[in-house]
């Protein structure tokens, strides 16, 4: 059965979907620790970040790494933070958070909440800066 990445990527459950090429796919996180928190995931499933090959995993960073950059053009921040927890979703995935401070990439803190308007605004704000 899909995880329900995969099925964001396919399309089959809607995103605030930042960039996509035929590999990997970036899309807001409906539950962001700060405003612009973004999931990077490559399409093909495989549980385990470090399950990923070289080439796989290499570009999942490259393609994150021009991910980060236009969420650090769009929203304030001090840089953006990576983080590799991946036990929530059986999915290889890396969380993009804009800092202010170390406190802001902590997931136990209570998550934000943005209207469905904001959601979108900050997501086509971000692609305008890819």
């Amino acid at each position: 059965m899909a995880t329900i990445f995969t099925k964001i990527a396919n399309g089959e459950i809607p995103s605030y979907k930042l960039a996509e090429d035929e590999r990997y796919y970036a899309f807001l996180d409906i539950s962001p620790l700060q405003k612009g928190h973004a999931l990077v995931i490559p399409k093909r499933e495989v549980d385990y970040l470090f399950d990923l090959d070289d080439k796989e995993l290499s570009g999942l960073m490259l393609f994150a790494k021009r991910v980060a950059k236009a969420i650090e053009k769009s929203v304030p921040c001090k840089r953006i933070g990576l983080a590799v927890i991946g036990l929530e979703v059986p999915h290889a995935h890396v969380h993009l958070v804009p800092l202010q401070g170390d406190h802001d990439l902590d997931f136990s803190r209570p998550k934000l909440s943005f209207s469905p308007e904001e959601m979108a605004d900050c997501a086509a704000t971000i692609r305008t800066n890819l």
